[in-house]
């Protein structure tokens, strides 16, 4: 009597014979490829963000059938026919074979499976890491999903002296995006920084911590004006949407209200109660506007003059235009706190131009924010909360608007939240030198002199020419116990009046007084009505109390505004135990009680 094989080898030879492990092997292979394709076409080819998930359920489900229809069918030369059942001889012939011969079949099964298996499980994992593009979540790898940032459009008009317009176009497209409380949109400052530089989507994705880049180019001539502007990807580049408009001038604005919604649309931002609209004006007068702001940029005397001349024609072909009365409104508070025009004269300017431009729009942050400004420079506390607080309502998300609430925050003594505020814009805009001085300014208030020093630091690596910063870098060095790298530093400083700041406190230090007294000297003797304040600290520095406190007082006297600074100067903590501190800071509005007073109350967006 001889032996029958065990079950295991008949269903094993069985499975051989009708080819099984050979269509395990192929399906498997097959499928894998298939799904790595299909995670390179949904980007390419925008198809949903499930379409791969859906490929590799099919395929997963297929799998099973694949293997019952081999095992029972097979394709012949006439066709597919169900296969016949073995004898046992063919049976016990398969069996026999050596092993090297068995087991390869069932090892290519087991590589195919392995193959299905792994692909699905990669679709899985990419499903569930990339979160879609409908809700601002972030991971632990790259920026949140509903993060973007609007790059200067490129001027393609046929003499390329368009590119005030170009730059315009793509900055009110950015403040349109930024009043979408779901969309994080990077400051100006930081997405018009890489202008002019080859950097890949990855690397401005990277820097700018946003997902999305708007990119795109204008060209206008005459009265015909052609905006091209595309949406990217910067996680793989890939193109999510692109569109171009050929319109008359006087449809400029409606361009920029269809970017704005078709953009919000692409990511899924709820828009409630409609998309933000562009304020509408004479197209002339917009385009004076637009050349006006980009000659504020340069604070020289001479563009500041100029884009005051600009605003005023823009204003004088449409009167009712409130942007334009706010950014004239903040030109002359500009030049005031610039020594370009009289403080009194260039303050009551800008108040009437930002007051003209609520009366005409109520709503309008930034003319809140200027008669914010204005009346912190002056000293007015409640005044510039009021203001600021209903700015912050209107434009929570706006980076100049954030920096000056600040500044309120440290007049207010409330430096920790100053601090928040400014690790806020900076969050938003990283590559802003302003924003990085207010982070080490505000460090200095809360004695963390370290993180100062490399908040200065950064700040002159993204602007090496920028003004008073080596001077705030020598005074952070101080604290830290470096008075010679502070020295080097505050020698840097281009401007005089701040070298001189610098060099009064940095040479008593060492133990130089007698240069410490002539630096005092040459900024009393040059700088004194302009300077009190500083004057103020620096001898407060050298342990001089008495003369201190009568500085403090010709700070008031000449209404400096640097007294905002008062609770984050690190110097006059020898002040703190003296029965006059009080007094002085009674006399300002600045005790406890009063500021306990000044209603204040914002929350940040997340």
């Amino acid at each position: 009597m001889t032996n029958s094989p065990p079950s295991y080898q008949r269903l094993f030879a069985e499975f051989k014979r009708r080819h099984v492990f050979r269509v395990a092997a192929v399906y498997g292979v097959v499928a894998f490829v298939v799904l790595q394709v299909a995670d390179i076409l949904v980007p390419a080819l925008h198809l949903p963000e499930d379409f791969t998930t859906g490929v590799a359920l099919i395929a997963l489900l297929g799998f099973p059938l694949a293997i019952v229809l081999a095992w029972a069918f097979e394709v012949t030369p006439d066709g597919v026919q169900r296969i016949s059942e073995a004898s046992r001889a063919e049976i016990a012939e398969l069996i026999a074979q050596p092993a090297s011969k068995r087991w390869s079949a069932g090892l290519a099964a087991l590589v195919g499976v392995a193959a299905l298996l792994a692909g699905a499980w990669w679709v899985g994992r990419q499903s569930g890491s990339s979160g879609g593009t409908s809700g601002a979540t972030e991971d632990s790898t790259g920026p949140p999903a509903n993060s973007i940032a609007v790059l200067p459009f490129t001027d393609m008009s046929r003499d390329g002296d368009q590119e005030y317009f170009s730059d315009g176009i793509s900055e009110e497209l950015l403040n349109l995006l930024a009043k979408l409380p779901e969309l994080r949109v990077a400051a100006r400052t930081s997405s018009f920084s890489f202008k002019g530089q080859n950097l890949t989507a990855e690397q401005l994705g990277d820097t700018l911590r946003v997902r999305y880049l708007i990119e795109g180019s204008v060209r206008k001539d005459d009265d015909q004006v052609r905006v091209t502007a595309q949406l990217i990807d910067t996680a793989d580049r890939s193109h999510v949407w692109s569109n171009v408009w050929e319109r008359k001038m006087q449809d400029i604005f409606a361009i920029q209200d269809e970017i704005a919604a078709d953009v919000a649309d692409q990511l899924k931002v709820t828009l409630l109660g409609g998309p933000p609209m562009v304020e509408e004006t004479d197209p002339e007068a917009y385009a004076l506007v637009l050349r006006a702001r980009r000659l504020d940029e340069q604070l020289t005397p001479a563009s500041m003059e100029r884009a005051v001349e600009l605003y005023r024609q823009a204003l004088a072909i449409d009167p009712d235009y409130a942007a334009g009365w706010a950014n004239l409104g903040d030109t002359y508070r500009t030049q005031s706190d610039l020594g370009l025009r009289a403080f009194d004269e260039g303050y009551a300017l800008a108040r009437e131009a930002a007051e003209r431009a609520l009366a005409l729009n109520p709503g309008h942050a930034h003319a809140h924010s200027v008669l914010g400004s204005i009346s912190l420079s002056r000293y007015e506390l409640p005044t510039a909360a009021s203001h600021f607080e209903q700015a912050l309502a209107l434009d929570p998300g706006d980076a100049m608007i954030v920096s000056r609430a600040a500044e309120l925050l440290w007049a207010l003594g409330r430096i920790e939240e100053a601090l928040r505020f400014f690790e806020y814009r900076v969050a938003r805009d990283p590559v802003s030198p302003d924003g990085h001085s207010g982070l080490g300014r505000s460090y200095l208030g809360t004695g963390r002199m370290d993180e100062a020093v490399q908040a200065f630091r950064t700040t002159l690596e993204l602007n090496p020419a920028s003004s008073v910063m080596h001077s705030h870098l020598g005074t952070a060095l101080l604290y830290e116990g470096e008075p010679e790298a502070a020295l080097a530093a505050v020698r840097k400083e281009p401007v005089e009046a701040w070298r001189l700041i610098g060099l009064v406190e940095v040479y008593h230090a060492l133990g130089r007084t007698a240069e410490s007294d002539a630096a005092l000297a040459e900024l009393i003797s040059t700088y004194e009505q302009g300077a009190a304040w500083n004057i103020a600290y620096v001898v407060a520095y050298r342990g001089e109390v008495d003369r201190t406190f009568r500085w403090l007082d010709r700070a008031v006297e000449y209404a400096d505004p640097g007294l905002i600074e008062i609770f984050i100067r690190p110097e006059l903590e020898i002040l703190h135990d003296d029965p006059r501190w009080l007094a002085f800071l009674e006399r300002i509005g600045s005790s406890l009680e009063q500021l306990a007073n000044i209603e204040f109350e914002v929350a940040l967006p997340d």
